[in-house]
């Protein structure tokens, strides 16, 4: 695997597997995106800072509301499907945690499946060092629904494998704001989301997780088989939540 020191180092593996990231990770439901249209303001004339926005999935649904977005990615695989995906859209080579950006030139930011990957108190130092005074921030993932039995079975299956890889269900990435005096405390909306897909498609979902990503190529046949064995049917609707975390960075004074 590439070597990076910028990242955590079970992040690496995503180079391995942006096909299957592409194909297997879903989007983002319309009311979820409604919801940041409105609370991130996004507009023409404003811009908006993404920090790692992997392949552009949450990118490619926030750019028609006309906001300019500044993409922040650090995997060269990632970046590069992102420019495929979005050629109009500024991406950058960097980190949350040193971002090479002016300060106040931000009016909002966004994270997506990406946040509990970051030294969270550097990255709210560099967000509030770069967003304008009470700009908003909001932090948002798709939790698995496992209240669905197949799906509680699925976690069942793929959690031995995470070793120290962080998680976003953990909560331990809300650490950074209790000990930070420039952002609010994060409020949570979440959003039912049923994401259309296939066995095929789920096969490719968990294969993208970093920690399985990781594995040897017999193991990652194994997993995949396994996965295969659980789905239901060849066409299925994977049953998420999407949680948005809002904060706002605090008022100058």
């Amino acid at each position: 695997m590439p070597s990076d020191a910028r990242v955590h180092p079970s992040a690496l593996a995503f180079e391995r597997v942006v096909a299957d990231y592409e194909r297997g990770r879903p989007g983002f439901p319309d009311r979820a995106i409604g919801f940041l249209d409105e609370r991130l303001s996004l507009a023409p004339g404003r811009t908006l800072l993404e920090l790692g926005a992997g392949t552009g999935k949450l990118t490619r649904l926030l750019a028609p509301s006309g906001v300019r977005i500044i993409a922040v990615e650090p995997l060269e695989a990632m970046r590069e499907a992102l420019g495929r995906n979005l050629p109009d859209v500024e991406v950058l080579d960097a980190v949350a945690e040193d971002l090479p950006l002016r300060d106040g030139s931000v009016e909002a930011a966004v994270a997506a499946q990406a946040f509990h990957w970051f030294d969270g108190q550097r990255a709210l130092a560099q967000l509030a060092r770069v967003l304008v005074p009470a700009a908003p921030i909001a932090l948002v993932w798709n939790v698995r629904d496992e209240t669905v039995p197949w799906i509680r079975e699925l976690t069942s299956l793929i959690e031995p494998y995470r070793g120290d890889t962080p998680s976003h269900r953990s909560l331990r990435w809300k650490a950074a704001f209790v000990g930070s005096d420039a952002f609010l405390p994060p409020e949570l909306t979440s959003f039912p989301f049923r994401h259309a897909t296939t066995r095929e498609g789920i096969v490719a979902r968990v294969l993208s997780i970093s920690f399985i990503a990781a594995l040897t190529a017999e193991e990652r046949v194994e997993v995949a088989a396994a996965v295969r064995h659980l789905v239901p049917t060849d066409e299925v609707a994977f049953a998420y939540r999407t949680d948005v975390w809002f904060s706002r960075r605090r008022p100058a004074g």
